[in-house]
């Protein structure tokens, strides 16, 4: 027995000598002091021996397990010292050399265009809210004037996600929903995304970005939506810009107009961004339909009111001489970091 326990020490503390790692380390902690190792076989041995020798063995076997346990001890400390030198040594900072840049973001055109059309109308008094992208077809066309089997439903043709629900195709059914819940006097506008089934080109995507407008109060004219669109412009293209109106047709508003801008490149005289003509067209307006005033419970004998929609990214592209409207989405930051 006595020769077995100086072997069993020996080839013990040649390993531990040897061992390079923690993990070897470990492995030679199980192979000699573990529940299956040669020293537990040993003192599981120990039935086997006289009576009188098992006092004299069994100090020996302790006598064998504090040395190893001791040397495992000093042995672990060893090779955690030696693990975090080559740490140091390989994660060493040399602080003279020069710092990393911290690169800001900041914001996207149609973020910056946003916050300026923002600024303009919240000084003239309007209020800024919001609504759903998915919304009901009785907001997005049937309460805006826009029956089933109306030829505007063509023009703004969206995705549907069954025969009640779509994504909005504008911005306008938030108008809707405040004249449900507010009376007037209401005077908001209504910024988000909006969605149509167009194909994507340079002016063309089937997801972009609207700002409505709506004003609705006693004796409000032509007149009024005329003024607050002028000084609209004149704020975001500067004090000389010219407006022009032009009719067209909207089915939520009666009578409509599209909204021209003098251009701001020549002054009217005619350039390539211009086309030659002098004028840029930025809007569309009107004044509310009295049937769609009706179906929000308010009285179009007594209320009257105008509507405009501005399109963001077109707004965008006019500001910042962009041409290409896919511009915008492609997260190029080459072209981002410009603004």
């Amino acid at each position: 027995m006595k020769e077995q326990l100086e072997k069993i020490k020996s080839e013990a503390l040649s390993r531990m000598e040897a061992a390079g790692s923690l993990d070897s380390l470990n492995e030679i902690r199980v192979a000699y002091l573990g529940k299956k190792g040669e020293l537990t076989s040993v003192l599981k041995g120990m039935k086997d021996v006289a009576p009188e020798d098992r006092p004299k063995v069994g100090q020996m076997v302790n006598e064998v397990r504090e040395l190893l346990e001791s040397k495992l001890e000093e042995t672990k400390a060893a090779l955690m010292k030696k693990a975090r030198e080559e740490q140091m040594e390989k994660e060493v900072i040399d602080v003279t050399l020069p710092a990393k840049k911290i690169r800001m973001g900041h914001s996207h055109p149609n973020s910056i265009a946003l916050s300026e059309l923002e600024r303009i109308f919240v000084g003239m008094g309007y209020e800024v809210v919001e609504g759903p992208e998915v919304e009901y077809d009785l907001y997005n066309f049937e309460k805006l004037n826009i029956p089933k089997g109306h030829p505007a439903r063509d023009e703004q043709d969206t995705f549907y996600i069954n025969d009640r629900i779509l994504l909005r195709s504008q911005t306008s059914p938030v108008q809707v929903r405040v004249m449900e819940t507010k009376k007037p006097p209401i005077r908001i506008i209504a910024p988000g995304r909006v969605f149509r089934s167009d194909a994507v080109d340079a002016t063309h995507s089937p997801s972009f970005h609207q700002i409505e407008g709506l004003v609705i109060d006693r004796n409000i004219t032509f007149a009024d939506l005329k003024g607050t669109l002028q000084e609209f412009a004149k704020e975001l293209f500067g004090p000389e810009t010219k407006v022009k109106f032009r009719p067209h047709h909207f089915p939520f508003t009666e009578p409509s107009a599209e909204v021209d801008v003098s251009c701001f490149k020549c002054g009217g005289k005619g350039c390539r961004f211009c086309k030659g003509s002098g004028w840029i067209e930025i809007l569309g307006c009107g004044m509310v339909h009295p049937r769609v005033l009706e179906m929000c419970d308010i009285d179009p004998e007594e209320y009257s009111g105008f509507a405009f929609g501005i399109g963001l990214e077109r707004i965008a592209l006019l500001k910042y001489e962009i041409d290409d409207m896919r511009l915008l989405y492609e997260n190029d930051i080459r072209f981002l970091k410009q603004f």
